[in-house]
């Protein structure tokens, strides 16, 4: 390896790659990463970090309508955009120092540029060519906009971080996660939310009672919904609005339109084209379970492979990659029993299987079902719902899906997700004692199955 520049070249810097380089750096290997967007990626600039910033800035307006059921006198404070915008900015300036500062500190030498590939030992940046024992292709995913007339209008969640103003109306296209936590940051941040989604639900990887749960609460929060809607053609309107037609023949007018209509893995301009490393269909590089690409030393982990685009799933292939190639001890990942959550309001948490899976997979199972009206909101005066579901093996009693929807789902699910991932029965929920009065209790006293 002493024959090359570096052992290690990374490109991208996001969640994976960094934990990669630096992790890869620690073994003993001679590392250099490059980027040409920003520290942290996807996760830390216009993902993860600042859309949990959003939603916690778009609950207040619901804070302060429930806290008058607790004596707090009614207050209509005002909502200033730049304040908000300003302060995320700089956390996340923050954090790409924080990213910068790891690499730094593991002795991995970073270039800020484009890189791309010569061939399968080289890699050019700024116009330098470098050589490298190993590849490893860490560029993540990027939001895709289908083709239409009036696209040029619309924005993703990408610019939507930078908004200079809020606009007063909005509509968000899509059915995902990015979707439907956008289209409840506008409404609780006081603008008029509009949700179009092609299908008859949304959220269709999810389990049927989330989606209708998560349907039913949009509602309740002011979120116009439209299913069964495709939109034909945007125009702008000499005032700057926006006219959307939809495919069944009606149009409305918003500010701002938003597509979130899935992502894409992000291959472009890095090279490939010099190499042949196989990709899919949609563009994913097809790797091995060590990582590798069809081409030896090339490899690729993160949402460019399109498996699970999770942060902590990236995080995870990363320290199995980095531990196989520079550590000597082979680190396969798993796969099974991720958790996830989705910051709409309320909350998703959920791991393991659906119930369509469950039955699909296993045939007999079991289905513990609670809905109910939490603590809080018997003084709130919030018609909220939160909704808990455990599915379970009747064969082994293994539960084999927890699905949640309600305040700090995320917070709770984390928990369950351990005991699931150590094989938990119903009989060990049952035996668990409960923490009183908490939502997160109901997932250890539900004793009678709804559903079997």
């Amino acid at each position: 390896m002493a024959d090359y520049d570096f052992d290690l070249f990374v490109i991208g810097v996001g969640s994976g790659g960094v934990r990669a380089a630096r992790m890869s750096a620690t073994y003993g290997a001679r590392v250099a990463t490059a980027e040409d967007r920003y520290m942290g990626g996807t996760c830390v600039n216009v993902g993860c970090v600042p859309k949990k910033l959003f939603v916690y800035a778009s609950h207040f307006s619901e804070a302060y309508e429930e806290a008058e059921g607790f004596g707090w006198a009614r207050t209509n404070p005002g909502f200033t955009w730049p304040v908000l915008l300003n302060n995320k900015n700089t956390e996340i300036q923050r954090l790409n120092d924080v990213y910068r500062g790891l690499l730094n500190g593991a002795g991995v030498t970073h270039f800020d540029s484009r890189a791309r590939i010569v061939d399968a030992h080289h890699v050019s940046i700024n116009q330098q060519i470098v050589s490298t024992e190993k590849i490893l292709i860490a560029t993540g995913s990027w939001p895709s906009v289908p083709d239409f007339p009036g696209r040029e209008y619309v924005i993703t969640s990408n610019e939507a971080f930078f908004l200079e103003t809020l606009p007063k109306r909005s509509l968000v296209v899509g059915g995902g996660y990015i979707a439907v936590e956008f289209a409840g940051i506008f409404k609780g941040l006081g603008v008029e939310s509009h949700l179009a989604y092609r299908g008859p639900l949304f959220l269709r990887q999810f389990d049927q009672d989330v989606r209708l749960c998560v349907r039913d609460e949009l509602d309740k929060k002011g979120v116009i919904l439209h299913f069964d809607s495709v939109v034909q053609e945007i125009s702008k309107n000499a005032d700057g609005s926006l006219r959307v037609s939809f495919a069944d023949g009606s149009e409305m007018e918003t500010d701002l339109v938003l597509y979130a209509t899935g992502r894409k893995p992000n291959i472009h301009d890095m090279g490939l084209e010099n190499v042949d490393v196989r990709c899919g269909d949609n563009g994913a590089i097809i790797i091995d379970e060590e990582f590798r690409t069809s081409v030896d030393n090339i490899f690729a982990l993160g949402d460019v492979t399109d498996r699970i685009q999770l942060t902590p799933v990236a995080i995870a292939e990363a320290m199995a990659f980095s531990s196989t190639q520079f550590n000597g001890h082979r680190k396969l990942m798993d796969y099974d029993g991720i958790a996830t959550a989705v910051f709409c309001q309320p909350n998703i948490g959920t791991v393991g299987l659906t119930e369509d899976m469950a039955r699909e997979k296993l045939g007999e199972v079991e289905v513990y079902r609670s809905v109910f009206r939490p603590l809080k909101h018997t003084l709130s005066g919030s018609d909220e719902k939160t909704m808990m579901k455990l599915i379970v093996d009747k064969c082994t009693d293994r539960v084999v899906g927890v699905h949640m929807v309600g305040p700090e789902a995320g917070e709770i699910i984390q928990g369950i997700a351990i005991a699931c991932k150590a094989g938990a029965t119903k009989a060990v929920f049952d035996a668990t004692v409960g923490i009183h009065p908490t939502t997160a209790e109901e997932f250890v006293t539900m004793r009678e199955p709804t559903v079997t």
